[in-house]
């Protein structure tokens, strides 16, 4: 089957894989890879999708599913991939993944009541991902000062909601990338990240400026930055273990 490039990676320097055939068994809620809203649909026909033109670029496995889901699929699929990080929300999958990983520490029913907290840290733990609203502050207000404390990045994705409406003058109805949602407003976005700014260790998932925004990942640079800066602690990590 012909691959599929994400429109949000697209011109980014990240292109993305999903191993695993079907739906993400996590099934969070409003999650656009498994609603019938993703690129890749029909899910049946375009999984796995897996780049053949990767030359140069940083892969990003799982932009839809889980790397530690089916973890021994995952690992034969992106083998060949020279420069690849992987995204998980399950914890006790970051050490058995032999890369960069990307931790969702509060994922589904657990986004606005609690979140993972991984001790000790694994050198490979490249961030971890945060989804945000303008009502779950003070669920993050702990992990960023868990995290921040442990010099762990904690970046901030901004939750859009395509069912239901959402009752707060912070949300507005528009695009994001290929679907129209409730998403957060720029002033707003602002307020929240003023919260953190003293804090250095606090990303946002894209830049959500201007009357629309815009979450692609060519604006934002976060996944480059840490891939490479985590690849480095692994580098002096195993240099120092063979000492």
């Amino acid at each position: 089957m012909a691959y599929k490039e994400n429109p949000k990676t697209k011109g980014s320097g990240i292109i993305c894989a999903i191993p695993q055939t079907g739906p993400c068994p996590h099934k969070c809620e409003d999650c656009f890879f498994q609603s019938g809203r993703s690129y890749l649909e029909p899910l049946a026909e375009n999984l796995p999708n897996l780049p053949e033109d990767f030359d140069g670029r940083v892969v990003r496995v799982n932009d839809g599913n889980d790397s530690g889901v089916d973890i021994e699929t995952v690992l034969a699929a992106t083998e060949r991939y020279p420069m690849k990080f992987f995204n998980t929300a399950l914890p006790g999958a970051v050490s058995r993944l032999p890369g960069p990983v990307v931790l969702t520490v509060n994922p589904g029913g657990m986004t606005d009541v609690s979140w993972h907290k991984v001790a000790p840290i694994p050198k490979n733990l490249m961030f971890v991902r945060f989804r945000t609203n303008t009502w779950n502050l003070d669920l993050c207000d702990a992990v960023v000062q868990y995290y921040s404390a442990r010099e762990v990045p904690i970046v901030l994705t901004f939750m859009a909601y395509y069912t239901g409406r959402v009752v707060d003058d912070g949300y507005v109805s528009r695009k994001r990338t290929l679907n129209e949602y409730q998403a957060i407003t720029t002033a707003a976005w602002r307020n929240v990240m003023r919260r953190y700014q003293n804090v250095k260790w606090v990303h946002s998932c894209g830049k959500i400026e201007g009357e629309t925004g815009d979450t692609k990942c060519r604006f934002c640079g976060n996944c480059l930055r840490e891939y490479f800066a985590t690849k480095e602690r692994m580098r002096a990590a195993q240099t120092e273990d063979q000492k």
